[in-house]
């Protein structure tokens, strides 16, 4: 729409109250449409200068939180997705009623219900023992994953309850005795403490997977305290692994162990050596690692081809 050119009418007086109301209403629509081309204008020539554009601010939404809500019929009523379909029934019960004289049977009515059940299960494995003909007595091993007189169910609980619920120790104990587990807080400070190894060499994997496939990593630190010390929790990942690593110092030395992975090998190649004499190492250093190197390659039947 282009801005108005037209005169006004020479006589306003004359005007009746309809023709009025129009031109009222024809100066307002020219008047939003003068808006909005300023508006575009602006925008261009902020463009033009560099500068940043217009902000685009959505509406609030306490106008539509003001309105009332639809009501639904009992037939128009909106479904949810079906409970019972993501549910695996694990027992079903009978329950019986006396019946009306006369009255025929029509099958059942289920009700779902669904319940926790949370109590001491107790096992007492019984290992056959055979007398071989050497004398040498053969007794049947535990199932894999029975270690000490504790479940792995129950290790599962005692470790999620610390870690994931940050349960204390004496809530914990008390949690335990109140479910019925005969248990001390030395058994249970050995739940969380003994036998973890499985969870450190898992984060260890991760961390060494992560670093032999990703093509960038990110990293980050904070401050961390552990056992009354102050240390350093180092993150590493990108959008497909993360690990966090806590150490006692915040150093280059020790970013580059953490980069290690555990892994206490080095290997001294052509890149190492460059970057020595790069970085101006004394020859005497280099000339006593580069004779290790050597030394390891006739061990091993290679040929080393550098200087």
């Amino acid at each position: 729409m282009s801005p108005p050119t037209d005169s006004p009418p020479a006589d306003l007086d004359r005007l009746s109250k309809a023709e009025l109301k129009s031109l009222v209403v024809k100066q307002f629509e020219q008047l939003a449409e003068l808006n909005r081309v300023v508006a575009a204008l602006r925008d261009e020539i902020a463009r033009l200068k560099g500068g940043p554009p217009r902000p685009n601010i959505r509406p609030s939404g306490m106008e539509q939180a003001t309105d009332p809500k639809p009501s639904h019929d009992a037939g128009t009523k909106p479904r949810r997705g079906s409970t019972r379909a993501k549910l695996t029934i694990d027992e079903e019960r009978i329950i019986e009623v006396v019946p009306p004289p006369g009255a025929r049977f029509k099958g059942y009515a289920s009700y779902v219900v669904q319940d926790l059940v949370i109590r001491p299960h107790v096992i007492d494995f019984r290992c056959q023992r055979w007398l071989a003909a050497d004398g040498k007595m053969v007794t049947a091993p535990l199932p894999q994953g029975i270690v000490g007189h504790f479940g792995p169910h129950l290790r599962r609980f005692v470790l999620a309850a610390y870690h994931q619920g940050q349960a204390t120790m004496p809530r914990l104990l008390t949690l335990l005795h109140a479910i019925g587990i005969s248990i001390s807080k030395r058994e249970v400070v050995r739940l969380l403490n003994a036998g973890q190894d499985c969870f450190r060499d898992e984060a260890r994997g991760v961390l060494r997977a992560g670093l032999a496939t990703s093509p960038f990593i990110t990293v980050d630190d904070t401050g961390a305290r552990h056992q009354a010390t102050n240390g350093y929790t180092l993150q590493l990942g990108n959008a497909h692994f993360t690990a966090f690593i806590t150490t006692a110092a915040k150093s280059r030395r020790n970013f580059l162990e953490v980069l290690r992975a555990s892994h206490t090998d080095y290997v001294v190649n052509d890149e190492a050596l460059a970057y020595m004499r790069e970085r101006a190492l004394a020859e005497h250093v280099i000339a006593r690692l580069l004779a290790h190197r050597k030394a390891a390659l006739r061990r091993s039947g290679g040929v080393d081809c550098a200087p």
